[in-house]
Order: C-alpha cells, then structure tokens, then sequence
C-alpha cells in the first residue's frame, strides 16, 4: 500500500508571499531529490497539501502537474453547489479550482463548530458527488483517552461511514479510493504529547476492522497518523505496516522537515 503524507496548513500562512515560497521550497527540495535519486525520486507516498480557503485556488494552480496534491480544509454541509449560504465553500467550488480532496471532521471543527456526524454525512456525501476524495479525521480528548474510551468514541465517529453506505449503497466499491482516514488523538495535536506507536497501531487495527465490516470492499482502509508528527519521530511510526502514512499539522510549514516525514514513509514503503 503506498503511503500518504499530508500537510495540513490550517490557518497558515497569512501572506501570499509566505505561500508561495513554501510552495517554492517544497517543489525545489523535491526536484533536487528526484536528480539526486534519493527516496522522493521514486516516491512511494503521496504528497498533499491543505491550505486555507483563501490561498487554495492559487496553490491547486502551482501544483498542477507536480507530485504534490491540493486538498481544501472543508465544504460546506449546505450545498453541494451554490446558495445563499454566507462563508462557505462548496465542494463543486472546491472542485474547481482543481484540487481533488477535502479535510473533513478535524477535531478543531468538531470543536470551534460543533460539527456533528449529521454534519459530516451531509458533507462527505456533497464531497463524493462533487469526485472530490475524503480525509475523514477522527480521535479522542484527553478526558476520554484517560477514561479508556478511544474506541468507543472511535466507533461512534466512524458511524458516519456505515451512515453513508446505508444512503448510498452502490458508491462502497469506489470508496476505497476516495476515503482516507487519518486518526489524531486530540490530545496530541500541537501539543507535543505523542501516544506511543504500539497505540497507534492496536488503534489503527481497529479502525480498520471496524471499517471493513461495514462493507467488503473496504478491507484495505488507508488510516494516516496525526497528532505531533514530526521528523524526529516519523521513522518510527513509518516501521509499522498499520500506520500508512501522516496527517502533518505544524511540521509541513516547513519543506525539510515535511519532506523528512515524507521520506521516512516511502523508504518504510519501499
């Protein structure tokens, strides 16, 4: 299974200058590689990136035709196109500016937005009928973590998933390629705390029976880790054949050390 590493840029940078030298950084850093015939040469993990709203038509611009995908942060749960809905975003808007996935259910919208899995079903199914592909995040609190918890709170997020086939039956052989889901334990994004691999590993096991028993066709589930992913750690978490890649916060707003988790996951990958 080839890995996936995203960069998820939330509410940064604020300047387009800053974008477009990160964007600069990262496509440099990836060509000199590929003449170098180091491990990005002949990648096997795909690269993502996620920026705000406002910088994601220009940024799915640039990368157009490089190794490196574009993804919005968020749709809208209202419209699949258009509407009087205010600040949003549609997925079919979303489409146009060529990127070709979508964030949904970060924690910090569950948390700032009290996004609901009533919320999120709307969203994942204005995603997929719009072609765009899914990064459904999901993960516990650190009072649910302490409570034991994590699976229970897991099993519920992931409903949303079963939900959507039970609306849309037909759409499970195809989901396979356009559902990623990427586990972060709340606890640990931004926050420097890190679960140890083992975790991670028993969680991801789960995640992907769980998954898998809602439909056959969605035996091989690619589940990224978040949460205080960085390069010094990034090895570790690539050894584990359970974990296929990494949702990246603080750490992709930079090329070297982006591309050093990167790199850690196409060698494990190899």
């Amino acid at each position: 299974m080839k890995a996936w590493v995203i960069g998820n840029w939330k509410q940064n940078p604020a300047a387009s200058q800053d974008v477009d030298t990160l964007l600069e950084s990262l496509l440099t850093a990836i060509d000199d590689g590929a003449k170098a015939s180091t491990e990005l040469s002949n990648s096997h993990c795909n690269l993502m990136v996620a920026p705000s709203c406002i910088h994601l038509a220009a940024v799915s611009t640039r990368l157009k035709g490089t190794p490196i995908l574009c993804a919005a942060q968020n749709i809208s749960a209202h419209s699949a196109s258009t509407g009087a809905y205010t600040g949003d975003c549609s997925a079919q808007q979303v489409a146009d500016t060529g990127a070709m996935w979508t964030l949904l259910g970060h924690s910090e919208r569950r948390q700032y937005h009290q996004e609901s899995n009533e919320c999120l079903l709307q969203k994942m199914t204005h995603a997929l009928a719009q072609e765009l592909g899914v990064v459904l995040c999901i993960g516990e609190t650190q009072t649910q973590y302490d409570a034991n918890q994590t699976l229970e709170v897991i099993d519920g997020q992931l409903s949303v998933i079963k939900d959507l086939l039970v609306q849309q039956p037909d759409i499970a052989a195809s989901l396979s390629d356009r559902l990623i889901i990427a586990y972060e334990p709340v606890w640990a994004i931004g926050t420097g705390k890190v679960p140890t691999v083992t975790e991670v590993s028993k969680t991801h096991q789960h995640i992907k029976q769980t998954v898998a028993g809602f439909a056959d066709s969605l035996n091989e589930m690619t589940v990224l880790y978040g949460g205080s992913v960085n390069a010094d750690n990034a090895d570790s978490f690539a050894a584990d054949s359970m974990i296929n890649g990494a949702l990246v916060g603080g750490a992709s707003l930079k090329a070297e050390s982006f591309l050093a988790i990167a790199n850690a996951f196409s060698r494990a990958s190899t």
